[in-house]
């Protein structure tokens, strides 16, 4: 379980970034992590692996303190940054052996499982490799950690279209109902179909939080030539526009959209999205 209570962050000479933040994340969830640029998503991440240590307030998870960096909290705590740094003359396999043994949970017969899902050379060291291919074997690794906290920043990022779709279908397939996934992406298209829950972030607050089914079910999403009277949200597109409206009675839910649903809260059309009647 993570739990953030008041917790509040600044890099030096900056403002403010998180002020008095509370959080609540109970373990077996995949988490979309979004907000604009500059938001904190990946300053966050690195409070929650004990890399920064907030100004006040506290952060738990598991009933540890992650700025202790106790072992006990590490081995369960896999972070994978958006830019990775790898020893260029190390091999997946040398990399592999060096590092497993620091996690009780890795296994190997995951990790080959999923080198061969991702079509990668075991022996072809790490400098010769992709920015791409790097990006998924770090991925395969974490996958393969069985870490209870899993923290990935912009892990599609550098990824194909293909590698994209094959990364959503192997999270999903292996993760365990103990484990925590938190993705901070600007690429919502890329977890839509992945996570089941959606956190925003803005100005050192979380400005939405909500799980996907919960949305699906209270609002729908549409796109039509002119938008819908009921509209809550309406967005101008190319042939028509974006919106969203409450979900009527005996109506099939529709597919939630990301990008429409973060333009709007963001943009502050929608301070929070709730249900009319609440």
């Amino acid at each position: 379980m993570i739990l953030l209570n008041n917790m509040s962050f600044a890099h030096k000479k900056q403002t403010q970034l998180f002020n008095q933040m509370d959080w609540e994340v109970h373990p077996g969830q995949v988490i979309g992590l979004l907000g604009k640029n500059g938001a904190g998503k990946s300053t966050l991440l690195r409070l929650l692996s004990g890399l920064l240590k907030p100004h006040s307030g506290s952060i738990n998870i598991n009933g540890f303190t992650p700025f202790d960096r106790s072992p006990l909290f590490l081995e369960e705590l896999i972070l994978l940054p958006e830019e990775n740094f790898l020893p260029e003359r190390t091999s997946m396999k040398q990399y592999t052996k060096s590092l497993a043994s620091f996690y009780p949970r890795f296994d190997h017969e995951k990790l080959d499982k999923l080198l061969d899902e991702f079509n990668l050379p075991r022996d072809k060291k790490l400098g010769r490799m992709s920015y791409g291919q790097r990006k998924k074997f770090l991925i395969a690794f974490a996958l393969s950690s069985n870490c209870k906290l899993l923290l990935l920043d912009e892990p599609t990022n550098g990824l194909d279209i293909p590698s994209k779709s094959l990364f959503r279908k192997l999270v999903t397939a292996n993760i365990q109902e103990d484990q925590t996934i938190i993705i901070s992406t600007h690429q919502v298209k890329d977890v839509e179909n992945l996570i089941d829950r959606v956190v925003m972030v803005d100005n050192g607050k979380v400005i939405f939080d909500e799980d996907m089914l919960t949305i699906s079910d209270r609002w729908y999403f549409g796109f039509a030539p002119q938008a819908d009277e009921d509209s809550v949200y309406v967005e101008k597109n190319m042939g028509g526009y974006h919106y969203i409206r409450p979900l009527q009675s005996g109506q099939h839910p529709s597919q939630v959209s990301l990008e429409i649903l973060f333009n709007a809260v963001v943009n502050k059309q929608l301070v929070y999205l709730k249900p009319v009647n609440a």
